[in-house]
């Protein structure tokens, strides 16, 4: 099994006032899985020296730090006992490693996400962390391969931040660390969560939200064990799909064909429930929108189900109709989310996976994410370290591969093999 040495570990603090106090967590932030998100950068080293010297990434996360002070707090309890961030500037943790094992191409042609990748490559988690004065909210590792390149590791709590928030502080961070003008910097943070807040004095709960609640017993949750898979789609496949799909988004296309090629390599009963969830932000769905630089969790959970039989059985376009009608939803859906949300116990809602019947697919394109420069140059690869249970799949923009789509995908081990053969053909087909 490879190993890395670490070589360094140490907390890196802002590098200049901030603010203390507290920041409010709204119930969206709340209900976010309660753990960190890891995620891995691979860097091909472009023969500069000083190719991800360790003074110039901690230097200039320490100045990131600044406009992003909650990343550098911890979580506590405000006087009702609601969770919250208190911005204590105690900082992140910050590490270097040396891989001897791994050059990037090797890396690059194992790689899966799963708990042996993200053990090696992002620091591991404090053991309190989702727990009120638990440890620090932002995790990074910096790691030298044997070929001269990096993989940049980092794992942000999903308490203070989705998906979107966690591209906005990566891309502040590179910017500073490549010294772009002030000009050309990414907008300041926005961390007043009480635009989310539910609505007062009269909450207005309009939908069922059953994506909140516990599964019957009979569509118990799928076991954490998984096998995972990375596929990437030329520009060509996924203009292809989309036609086959009547024009629909690249997210929804894709998710289709990949939750109709997961029905058939499960073999479901052609009567069984199938559900696609996945999550939609806000940001843009709100009237005001929510500012540019909103910091937080912002997406809401969404679902639709088929029986196994209607999704299998129908063209691939049908499918992303359904998915469709799983990220349309606009502000009366989220507002009523957010109003549900305030009536029961956000902290302690399900959060143990989906039904081996279902799907989760979340959205990483068109995010900065895949465009991370510190000054090298952008990531060869960027995606997920784990998957944490299977059913899950990421669906984002390939680096340096224009208009290619790269999928992080996780299924029963039984069943990846048939996937990834169906799949194949699908595609196949399509082109």
């Amino acid at each position: 099994m490879a190993t890395v040495d670490v070589l360094t570990s140490e907390v890196v603090v802002p590098a200049g006032e901030t603010p203390a106090g507290a920041v409010w967590l709204s119930n969206l932030d709340l209900a976010a899985r309660r753990g960190y998100t890891p995620t891995v950068f691979f860097y091909r080293h472009n023969g500069e020296p000083g190719f991800f010297a360790a003074d110039a990434m901690r230097d200039s996360l320490a100045r990131a730090l600044v406009a992003f002070y909650p990343v550098a707090g911890r979580l506590g309890l405000d006087g009702d006992g609601r969770v919250q961030v208190d911005c204590t500037g105690e900082g992140a943790v910050f590490a270097t490693a040396r891989s001897g094992h791994y050059a990037l191409d090797d890396l690059m042609g194992e790689f899966v996400p799963c708990d042996e990748m993200r053990d090696l490559f992002v620091p591991p988690a404090p053991a309190a962390a989702s727990c009120p004065r638990g440890g620090a909210l932002l995790l990074v590792q910096v790691t030298y391969l044997r070929c001269g390149g990096v993989v940049l590791g980092m794992a942000l709590h999903h308490s203070i931040a989705d998906g979107r928030s966690a591209a906005h502080f990566v891309e502040t961070w590179a910017s500073i660390a490549r010294g772009a003008p002030a000009a050309d910097a990414p907008v300041p943070p926005c961390f007043d969560h009480r635009l989310l807040a539910a609505r007062a004095p009269a909450r207005t709960v309009l939908y069922d939200h059953p994506e909140y609640k516990p599964e019957p017993a009979a569509r118990a949750a799928t076991a954490s064990t998984y096998a995972s898979a990375i596929i990437t789609l030329t520009k060509q496949q996924v203009g292809a799909l989309r036609a086959a799909c009547a024009g629909a988004s690249t997210f929804r296309a894709v998710v289709a064909l990949v939750w109709q090629c997961a029905c058939r390599a499960r073999a479901l009963p052609p009567e069984a429930e199938t559900r696609l969830h996945s999550m939609i932000d806000t940001r843009q769905r709100l009237s005001p929108p929510l500012p540019p630089g909103y910091f937080g969790n912002a997406v809401i959970r969404t679902s639709t189900a088929a029986t196994a039989g209607e999704v299998v059985s129908s063209p691939v376009g049908h499918a992303a109709r359904r998915a469709r009608a799983a990220t349309s939803q606009g502000e009366d859906y989220a507002r009523s989310v957010v109003d549900y949300l305030e009536g029961v116990d956000a902290m302690n809602l399900p959060r143990s996976g989906v039904s081996r019947a279902d799907l989760r697919a979340i959205s990483w394109l068109g995010m900065s994410l895949a465009d991370a420069d510190f000054g090298w140059g952008s990531p060869a690869f960027m995606g997920p370290a784990i998957m944490y249970y299977s059913g899950f799949v990421y669906v984002m923009n390939a680096p340096g591969k224009d208009g290619a789509v790269a999928l992080a995908l996780s299924l029963e081990p039984e069943s990846m093999p048939e996937f990834r053969k169906v799949f194949a053909d699908e595609v196949a087909r399509l082109a």
